[in-house]
């Protein structure tokens, strides 16, 4: 059959391998399962439910919630209704649904729970358009989302058929808010041929089959965790839904997954954790943990290092790493990096430890997968983003811009023609915003967001990005903000790692008292001190980080300080500590 709409990729996996356990999420304790047939019983109720709410072609339909079977019934009952889904962020605040409801038009929203659930009606009240809203918990004086699938169950399955057979390869599939670091959010238009095309120009890439695993964290509402979602229907492999971002590392070793997706913030807290326990050994233990994590971070998967390296790796994998991959369920084949830059430290000690991590790029606007590394050693780059996934061209322009072109390429910002051209070229070229270059003439290396580099007062450019990385490499640093535009040098806010402030203090015999009083301790000033200077050893000495200053708080989703995918709001972060900033320079 030819798969190309979205919901062709389920009537795929219905056809060719069925599965028992299709989607699986935790209910009251236990794994409760949906074979493939019933993901496709649930999602023609929910279509014929729709159809008979008086929803149908190009209407929209919002979808909040955290992970969980329900989405996706949901998400595959509004394709195949040809109206349009919008999913959002369980994470935004009442004012930004509010801008999404309204310059959406959407009709009609699912929302998983009471919190979520009183945070739209907040949003909704006085609004016309919308004719009703759907829970997916049970909530008093709510409608249950079981109401459309009871509006549905009576209809006959057939009738979805010309209306399916209408919905075109080039329809909007789905409309994504991308919340963006300045102003409103804008909505990203992606067609079905968008998704498919980026499904199946990755699928060759993916080591997977029908017989494998994988399990869910990342938020569906973000294009990456839903794009691999569709591509998992197309080989067949079984969706597990993680019951929460604290319970991962429960649900890795119930579920035991072969690949799952996640963002390096994620994995860099994976590392802390793990050095952390390290720091708590002693004696034999302790020497032979940070061999083994010496070895690994010299890792290359590009060099083979000689005979006595490699059994001393060998040596390592039995003794050390063997229980990270445990850790992990004992069963991952790879894991999908994307979202930011991996630091390439992360990379190389996974990597070393069999756990093989395919960095990937890419953005809302792609749909999203521009570039992948691959999980062969010999095809896959450290510290670059990969080479382009089948169908999508690459290039980088004069100005050092990375430009993507190809069936990726989103449809255009809904309502915004003016936008939109200012994005994609008369040539079909999108412009990423980022800044990159060419390793080897195929692996894509971004170095820095266009709009994010800055020129000191001696008209040097500085790209933040590179540096704030390097300095999160420190376990003791947990975000951080270079400033320092038309200043004379580049200065540092730090948000540091209470954990890992806590454990060195434990190393060191240094009484802890309290954070604020350890913040300002002049031991630990100094140590963050030498954790800078490592920094700006790898630096041009136009980039060094001059001065610092800690930020006792951290940047949040809910401060404003960072977007729902985690990056640092760069205008608010300087807004709220502009008075920090100053004293470096004043």
């Amino acid at each position: 059959m030819t798969t190309t709409r979205t919901f062709d990729l389920l009537s795929y996996q219905l056809q060719n391998y069925p599965q028992p356990d299709c989607l699986a999420s935790k209910e009251n304790g236990n794994w409760v399962k949906y074979s493939t047939q019933q993901v496709q019983d649930y999602a023609n109720q929910v279509s014929l439910g729709l159809l008979k709410l008086g929803i149908g072609k190009n209407d929209k339909v919002a979808i909040i919630s955290l992970n969980r079977p329900e989405w996706i019934f949901a998400d595959f009952g509004i394709q195949q209704a040809g109206a349009i889904s919008v999913p959002m962020y369980p994470t935004i605040t009442v004012e930004d649904y509010r801008y999404i409801f309204a310059d959406a038009e959407v009709k009609a929203v699912f929302v998983s729970d009471i919190e979520l659930y009183n945070k739209v009606v907040a949003a909704t009240t006085g609004s016309e358009s919308i004719k009703a809203i759907y829970t997916f918990d049970r909530i008093p004086g709510a409608k249950h989302w079981s109401e459309v699938l009871e509006m549905g169950k009576g209809g006959d399955v057939k009738q979805l058929d010309p209306i399916k057979e209408a919905i075109s390869k080039d329809d909007t599939l789905t409309i994504i808010y991308t919340s963006g670091t300045t102003g409103n959010p804008k909505g990203v238009m992606l067609t079905h041929e968008n998704l498919v095309s980026n499904a199946m120009g990755a699928y060759p890439y993916v080591p997977l089959n029908q017989h494998h695993r994988a399990l869910s964290f990342l938020p569906l509402c973000h294009i990456f965790e839903r794009m691999l979602t569709y591509l998992y229907m197309r080989v067949g492999v079984s969706i597990y839904y993680a019951e929460s971002i604290e319970k991962v590392a429960d649900n890795l070793k119930e579920v035991q997954p072969h690949v799952f997706t996640t963002v390096p913030r994620l994995l860099e807290k994976v590392y802390d954790k793990i050095v952390a326990k390290g720091m708590e050994l002693e004696g034999v233990k302790r020497k032979l943990f940070f061999w083994a994590l010496e070895l690994g971070l010299k890792y290359d998967t590009r060099e083979n290092q000689g005979w006595w390296y490699n059994k001393q790796l060998e040596l390592a994998n039995k003794l050390i790493f063997s229980k990270w991959r445990e850790a992990l369920g004992g069963n991952v084949i790879a894991i999908v990096s994307g979202g930011a830059a991996l630091q390439p430290r992360l990379a190389r000690v996974f990597w070393s430890a069999n756990i093989r991590v395919m960095e990937g790029y890419g953005l809302t606007e792609t749909s999203p997968v521009i570039t992948v590394n691959r999980a062969e050693a010999e095809n896959n780059v450290i510290g670059t983003v990969g080479m382009a996934i089948d169908g999508v061209e690459v290039k980088i322009a004069e100005d050092g811009e990375v430009l993507t072109r190809g069936p990726h390429v989103m449809k255009g910002y809904y309502n915004k023609p003016d936008l939109t051209a200012e994005v994609i070229d008369a040539d079909g070229w999108f412009h990423t915003g980022d800044i990159g270059e060419m390793v080897e003439g195929k692996f894509l290396k971004i170095t820095d967001r266009k709009k994010e580099m800055f020129k000191t007062s001696g008209g040097k450019y500085i790209a933040p990005q590179q540096i704030e990385n390097k300095l999160k490499e420190s376990v003791l640093i947990e975000q951080a903000m270079v400033v320092g535009s038309g200043e004379k040098y580049a200065a540092a806010l730090i948000v540091p790692s209470i954990l890992g402030l806590q454990d060195w203090c434990q190393h060191k015999n240094i009484p802890y008292t309290n954070d604020k009083d350890m913040l300002q301790n002049p031991v630990v000033i100094e140590k963050f001190q030498r954790e800078i200077d490592k920094t700006n050893e790898h630096l041009a000495q136009f980039e060094t980080i001059k001065k610092f200053k800690i930020v006792p708080n951290q940047w949040t989703v809910e401060t404003g300080e960072l977007t729902p995918s985690l990056k640092v709001k760069r205008k608010i972060i300087t807004q709220n500590w502009q008075s920090l900033i100053d004293s470096m320079y004043r």
